[in-house]
Parts: structure tokens; sequence; C-alpha cells
């Protein structure tokens, strides 16, 4: 069978994950790089605003994709470079919902693909304080040099699966995941003129601008409030790299910390107000990147998880950006959600200059 797949990687215009202005795909063929393909787009029409904070991320502006072809068009390139293999992403979950929104809100139809998710592999097979793609990708020994150029980001993601499927001695992607015992996940066909929307979808349609950029909120400075801790989503999907993780929140969002909360325990999570020995993941505002825990530009509670990772506790360190990818726009999964009681109002972390 060999290890056959085809890493992907979008970068998006703004707050809606319908809102490509880039792709990037590497195709694997026997554990090897064989070919790449990359694209600049137009979102869909109506959902092309470009958000500050995305075009500060990845640089791309409106005048980049002036003139180029809109998603939609240029689809059935990227499918055909696809064809039928594994998709694997980084945040896959992320990859796969611009795929589906973005076809969706142009009414196209999109196919199944099967998938895989290296960050949930690197969570399995690394013990890093964090699994962002800068740093799962130097534990593969392929060091990303330019984050959030696609092309880049879907070579890495490509070199951290092509590395894991090595460790576990995994000659193809179902061996890999027979060994982890774990099951593939799969996006299912969709077709939006006989089937139901997915929920980022509904979202932005209903959006009071209709193009994405309210789905983006402005960043407000202040003290952050916790809020209460709601009770996670049982009936959230397993297979969410929140599921069933402790979260802890610090530095200043761009959502407020309640809002936060309240999307992570929609996907499964249980939120705290602060570090502890039960704290699995801390998200990191102010404008953290992942090489801030090297810099130390980092707050009290980012400390205090470096120090409980030294000593062994399974923790890591997301970005904003990267848990903004996990929850979307407040779109996760629907279930009943209770007050945990009152919040424990934490010491106000130190602020980091952007």
């Amino acid at each position: 069978m060999g290890l056959n797949f085809t890493a992907i990687d979008f970068e998006t215009a703004n707050g809606f994950r319908g809102s490509p202005c880039s792709v990037g795909l590497t195709k694997v063929r026997g554990g090897k790089i064989v070919a790449e393909a990359s694209w600049l787009m137009r979102p869909p029409a109506g959902y092309d605003s470009f958000a500050h904070h995305n075009v500060r991320i990845h640089g791309i502006t409106p005048a980049d994709v002036a003139g180029m072809p809109r998603f939609g068009e240029l689809f059935p390139e990227i499918g055909a470079f696809i064809g039928d293999d594994v998709l694997a992403a980084h945040n896959a979950a992320f990859d796969l919902g611009v795929i589906r929104s973005a076809l969706e809100v142009s009414g196209l139809p999109g196919p199944a693909y099967d998938y895989v998710c290296t960050v949930m592999l690197s969570r399995r097979c690394y013990s890093l304080v964090s699994n962002s793609l800068p740093f799962a990708a130097e534990e593969a020994g392929v060091p990303l040099v330019n984050h959030h150029d696609a092309t880049e980001d879907a070579r890495a993601c490509a070199g951290i699966l092509i590395d894991i499927a090595a460790r576990n001695g995994a000659n193809s992607i179902a061996e890999l995941y027979l060994s982890l015992g774990l099951a593939m996940p799969r996006q299912q066909a969709f077709d939006p003129a006989t089937g139901d929307l997915s929920k980022p979808s509904l979202t932005a349609m209903a959006g009071a601008s209709g193009n994405g950029a309210a789905l983006v909120r402005r960043f407000q400075s202040g003290w952050p409030e916790e809020g209460l801790n709601p009770e996670p989503n049982l009936d959230a999907e397993p297979g969410h790299p929140l599921y069933a993780q402790t979260v802890v929140f610090t530095g200043q969002l761009s959502i407020n910390r309640p809002e936060a909360k309240l999307r992570s325990a929609r996907c499964g999570a249980r939120t705290e107000s602060r570090v502890t020995a039960r704290t699995t993941v801390l998200v990191v505002g102010d404008g953290f990147v992942a090489a801030d825990l090297r810099s130390g530009r980092l707050t009290g509670k980012a400390r205090r998880v470096l120090e409980l990772h030294e000593r062994g506790q399974a923790i890591e360190v997301l970005s904003e950006g990267e848990f903004l990818q996990m929850v979307g726009s407040g779109d996760a999964a629907p279930g009943p959600l209770h007050s945990a009681g009152e919040a424990w109002a934490g010491a106000r972390a130190p602020a980091v200059s952007a």
C-alpha cells in the first residue's frame, strides 16, 4: 500500500472558515514528497473581506488576490490534485471545514474525504509543550521557516506524518491508525442543494454583514473577566482536539473569556480559571506565537505551564489563533451547558506587547 497521502493547508481572509485566500498541497508516495501545488484565490463572493488579524498572520492582502479566480472556480483543480488520497492537515477539522464551508457558500457540492490530523497524532506520539505546527515540525526534523505560507505549512505537515509513521513502524496510514488504536475520521460528501448546511456556513450566512467580517471581534483592553465555567458538552465529537481536555486561558483574547469558555465547553472541554495539576491546555492571548515559548514573552500562567511540563505533566500551550481554528465561531455541536458555579477570579497576568 505504501505511505500515500496529500497534506493540505489553507489560509483564510477572515474569521469565517469558508473564506480561503490561499492553499498549499503536498503529495506523498511511499513516504516521499513527490509533488506540490499552491494557489492564491479570492474567497467566495460575499465572504471575501480581509480582516486585519488574518492579514497580520499570513500577509496576504486583497491586492494580492485581485483578479484571481474564486475558490469555487479553482476547486476542480484542487480536487484533481488531491484525487482519492487521504488528506492530512495540522488541525484537520479546520482545513476540512474550509473545503466544506467554502463550497457550501459557493453553492457547490463536495466529495467525501478520509483524513488525518497531525495535531492529534503529535499529541499521541510526541511530548511537546506546544503541538503547534512549528514545534511539531521541528520535532519531526523538518523545521518550518516561513510559518503561515500555505505551501510550507503543507510540506511541514507531510513531514510530521512521515516521521510519526516511521516512529511507529507503519508503512501506510491504515497501519499507523491500527497501531495507535484509532479509527480514521471521514468527512462525508455533501450537496448544499439537497442537504443541510454546516453550522459555520449557517452562522456566516446569518451574520449582519454577510461577509464573515462580523465573526472577527475587535480587541478590547482591560481586565479579563473569567466568568463562569460551563459544564462540558457530553454529546460533543470525541475526536475533537479539545474533547475531554481541561482548558485555561491567559492574556487578552479577541473574544471575552466567558465566550471562549462556552465555545470550549461545546466542544467537550472542561474549563477552569487557573493552572493546576488538572490543566491539559493553556490558551494564550496577547498575540502569542509558538516562538514565544523560547523567547520568554509569556504570562505568569504560561510560565507555570512550562514548569509543570518540565515536571512531566501532559500539558500544552495554544495560541489564540490555533484555539479559534479548533472551536470556530461559536458553531460547535450544540448541547446543554450548565454553570459550574462561581469562577475563580485569577490575578491579572502581565500584559504582553504585540
